[in-house]
C-alpha cells in the first residue's frame, strides 16, 4: 500500500471495539483479544459493523496482544496466534476495499519506573508487530499510549520487525487545557518523535471528546508534516445507574467531523462509547460537505 497517496484524502475510520464487546457480553475483566478464540462471531460481527457502517479502515482486536499483557492471563505463549487470528478476523469482514490497521497498545508499564528492562518490552512490541504483519495487516497503528519513551520503544520494534506503515498515537486529556497526556507529553513532542522515527503518521485517541481533538489536531498539524490520526470516544464517561455510559449521540458527535479536517486530520473516526451508527454520521457528513463544495 502506498500509505502517502492513501493519505491524501480524508478517510472515515472505524469506532469501538470494546465498549461494543461489551454490549455483547464480554465478560468483566476478560482479555477481549481471548474472543479471538472464543467467540470469533462476536470478533467479526463488530469489524462487520462498521464495514457495512461505511469504514474505510477498520482496526483489529489486537490491542493487548502482546506478552506482557497477556502473560497476566496465562496466554503468553499464545500471543502471536492470538494477534494473527485479530488480523484475519479484521480482514475476511474488510474484504477488498477496506483496509485493515492492526492496532498495538501500551504494555501496561511504565518505563521511567525502571520495573521491567527496555529490553523485554522491546521484545513484546517486536513479537506483536511480526504476528500482526504475519497476519496480513496493511499498516500498525500503535494507539493510547500515555508514556512517550514507552512509544519510542513500540515504534523501534515496529520498525525493526516489519515495512509496514506505522501510525503513532497518543491518549491527551490531562493538563490545563487537556492537550497533555497523563505523563505530561505534549503534541509537539509526539510529532517530534514521529517524523524522528520514521513513523507514517500521527495522531490521538481515547481520552477526550472530539471537541478537545479538533484543538489537538491542529496542535500536531503545526508540528509536522504527517498525517493525522484522530478517534475521540463518545463525550466525557459519566455514569448512569451504577454503569459507565458515553453521552454523545451519533449526530452530535459527527458534527465535530468537518471541524476535525479543517484542523487538519486525515483520518477520522471513534474511540470509546462510539458505534457504527456514530461512523455512519461521520460518513454521511463529510460526504454532505464534499459535495456541497462541488
Amino acid at each position: 500500500m502506498n500509505f502517502t497517496e492513501f493519505a491524501s484524502s480524508v478517510k472515515v475510520t472505524d469506532g469501538a471495539w470494546g465498549t461494543e464487546f461489551q454490549k455483547l457480553g464480554l465478560p468483566a475483566g476478560c482479555m477481549p483479544e481471548l474472543w479471538n478464540w472464543k467467540n470469533p462471531e462476536a470478533v467479526a460481527s463488530v469489524a462487520q459493523g462498521y464495514v457495512r457502517a461505511g469504514s474505510e479502515v477498520i482496526i483489529t482486536n489486537t490491542f493487548g496482544a502482546n506478552r506482557i499483557m497477556l502473560s497476566s492471563h496465562g496466554l503468553a505463549q499464545q500471543t502471536a496466534q492470538l494477534a494473527e487470528q485479530g488480523v484475519q478476523i479484521s480482514k475476511r469482514a474488510a474484504g477488498s476495499d477496506v483496509k485493515v490497521f492492526a492496532s498495538m497498545g501500551p504494555t501496561g508499564k511504565v518505563v521511567m519506573m525502571g520495573d521491567t528492562p527496555v529490553e523485554e518490552i522491546f521484545a513484546a512490541f517486536r513479537e506483536a508487530a511480526e504476528a500482526l504483519a504475519w497476519g496480513g495487516a496493511d499498516a500498525i497503528v500503535l494507539e493510547s499510549f500515555q508514556e512517550l519513551e514507552e512509544l519510542r520503544i513500540a515504534l523501534r520494534a515496529v520498525k525493526d520487525a516489519t515495512d509496514l506503515p506505522v501510525i503513532a498515537s497518543m491518549t491527551f486529556a490531562s493538563g490545563p487545557d487537556g492537550t497533555c497526556t497523563m505523563m505530561g507529553d505534549k503534541p509537539s513532542d509526539l510529532a517530534a518523535a514521529a517524523v524522528s522515527m520514521s513513523a507514517s503518521a500521527v495522531g490521538a485517541n481515547c481520552g477526550a471528546g472530539p471537541d478537545n481533538y479538533v484543538k489537538v489536531a491542529g496542535m500536531l498539524k503545526e508540528a509536522c508534516d504527517l498525517p493525522i490520526w484522530i478517534k475521540p470516544n463518545a463525550g466525557l464517561p459519566i455514569v448512569v445507574d451504577r454503569k459507565t455510559v458515553f453521552p454523545m449521540a451519533p449526530a452530535q458527535f459527527a458534527a465535530y467531523a468537518p471541524a476535525l479536517v479543517q484542523a487538519g486530520a486525515s483520518f477520522i473516526g471513534g474511540c470509546c462509547g462510539t458505534t457504527p451508527e456514530h461512523i455512519r454520521q461521520v460518513k454521511k457528513i463529510l460526504a454532505d460537505k464534499s459535495a456541497a463544495r462541488t
